[in-house]
Parts: structure tokens; C-alpha cells; sequence
């Protein structure tokens, strides 16, 4: 039997962070710790510097830790990974991209409070999956994704045309 682990995925993408927000990042602690250091000789000169810096470090790469993963499972079936969430294929009935216009109406009043929601507001589109399944409550997942037509791709499924 395959190992979940070991199964190549079929798409992969990592959401990091912007790049222009690393600079910006790593600016506003670098005024900070200059701030906290102001002239003062010896120890002072240095460890504000030298703790402050790989804070904007780790909470970039936090940020940038989920990944979006069609991969198949221990049976052979493709999958929706997402962080620790994983939707066989089998279970979508239909799906949509999602475009960065119209990102705002689904994330707003139009949202269910019983959907998946995995949103990085840093990422413009989405990808749309309504389940077909009676034992989930979940009516439907929507993911950020940079580009969700691949995942859809990846997962076999035709987007629907609006």
C-alpha cells in the first residue's frame, strides 16, 4: 500500500508572502531597533538588532507556511490538500474559479458559516469546490489559490462557465 507521504503530488503550490513585504518588514524593525539603540555604546548597540530582526524573519515565513496540494491518497484517489484538510475528489460536485473581482461578494454576505474557508488575503483568486457529500455538513470549500485553474486541472474537474 502507497504511503500518503511518499505520493507525488500532481500540482504543489506554496502561498508565501509577497516579496515587497520582506523590505517593508524588515524596514519598520530595522527603525524600531535603531530607535531602541540610539547611540548607546557597548551591549546596547547591537542586541536590539540582533533580536529584533528575525521577528518580520518569522512571521513572514509563518505566513507563508500553507501550501495547496492535489495529490493522490493511500487508495489511489486524487485529493484537495490543504494544511491538515483533505477533500477527495469524488466528493466534488461541482467547482468555479473564483476571480479577484469577485472575491469580495463570496467572501462577504454571500458566505455560508458552514463553508471550508482557507483565505490569504494576499492572494487575489480562489477556487470554488461545492461538496456532494450527505455526511459533511460542509456545503463547499473556498481556497485561495494563484492559480486555480491548474488546480482544477490537477483534479480533473471542468470549471464551470458563468
Amino acid at each position: 500500500m502507497p504511503n500518503e507521504k511518499t505520493a507525488a503530488p500532481v500540482y504543489s503550490e506554496r502561498q508565501w508572502a509577497p516579496l515587497w513585504w520582506w523590505p517593508v518588514g524588515l524596514g519598520i524593525i530595522g527603525l524600531l531597533a535603531a530607535t531602541l539603540h540610539m547611540g548607546a555604546p557597548g551591549i546596547h548597540a547591537w542586541l536590539p538588532y540582533v533580536l529584533l530582526i528575525p521577528v518580520p524573519v518569522w512571521v513572514l515565513l509563518w505566513m507563508g507556511r500553507h501550501r495547496v496540494e492535489v495529490a493522490p491518497d493511500a487508495n489511489g484517489t486524487l485529493e484537495l490538500r490543504t494544511d491538515k484538510a483533505h477533500l477527495p475528489v469524488t466528493y466534488v460536485a461541482r467547482a468555479a474559479v473564483v476571480p479577484t473581482s469577485a472575491k469580495s461578494a463570496a467572501m462577504g454576505r454571500q458566505l455560508d458559516p458552514a463553508a471550508f474557508v482557507q483565505h490569504r488575503p494576499w492572494i487575489g483568486p480562489m477556487v470554488l469546490l461545492v461538496l456532494d457529500d450527505p455526511d459533511d455538513p460542509t456545503p463547499y470549500w473556498l481556497i485561495s489559490a494563484r492559480h486555480p485553474d491548474k488546480v482544477l486541472a490537477a483534479l480533473g474537474i471542468e470549471p464551470r462557465k458563468s
